[in-house]
């Protein structure tokens, strides 16, 4: 039987929302725990941690993300641990968002000018106040458009957790569609609640950019 459209199936939708924001909250979270730990080993002073540090970010940004996903998911399980799906979801977008975030931020803290680590060298400040006190609060400033634009990549791709059968807002639609048979409704509807998004975390993003050139 064909169902029509209607309030309840739009409700369905902005539920399955919800769980696409929350995906996409813990990856950028917990990510950014992970991937501030591999910037600090990026910029480490020993050769062994920058080494391991450039290799994962080599591997997860070489491999597709949905294949990263199949791994967590589908590769655990043969091993015993079976995970839902919103637990493999955020451990795939974790990694994911660690070794991009960690790339961005690493870059971040290298564009500070070479003559702030000079300046604090001389005020006696060991590494970790240097970067504390000196680098990171600069770093900060500039990191701040590429991370909030890689935060709309992060939502554009919890879509890819449908794959395994969390009802987040993409599945939801396809939910919805295989439903109603209207699929010209359903996807731009679900479009445009993606777009409500990330439309205004783009323009953040390009607000903070303009920003940042004005001062420097």
């Amino acid at each position: 039987m064909i169902a029509e459209f209607s309030w309840d199936q739009f409700q369905f939708l902005l539920e399955a929302a919800r769980w696409t924001l929350l995906l996409s909250a813990l990856s950028f979270v917990v990510g950014g725990i992970a991937g501030f730990i591999v910037a600090l080993m990026r910029t480490s002073h020993s050769q062994i941690l920058r080494t391991v540090s450039a290799i994962y970010i080599q591997i997860v940004q070489g491999t597709p993300v949905l294949i990263i996903l199949f791994l967590t998911f589908y590769g655990l399980a043969i091993y015993g641990y079976k995970l839902p799906p919103m637990v493999a979801a955020t451990v795939a977008m974790t990694i994911y968002s660690s070794a991009y975030l960690g790339e961005i931020w690493r870059g971040c803290i290298e564009a500070v000018p070479v003559q702030q680590w000079e300046a604090s060298t001389a005020l006696a400040m060991n590494r970790w106040q240097q970067l504390r006190y000196v680098i990171l609060p600069q770093a900060v400033r500039i990191s701040l458009p590429p991370t909030v634009g890689f935060l709309v990549q992060i939502i554009k791709n919890t879509s890819i957790a449908s794959i395994i059968g969390l009802v987040e807002l993409t599945q939801a639609g396809k939910l919805v569609s295989n439903a109603t048979f209207q699929p010209f409704l359903v996807f731009p509807i679900v479009a445009g609640i993606y777009f409500i998004f990330c439309y205004p975390l783009s323009r953040f993003s390009f607000a903070l950019e303009r920003k940042l050139h004005a001062h420097r």
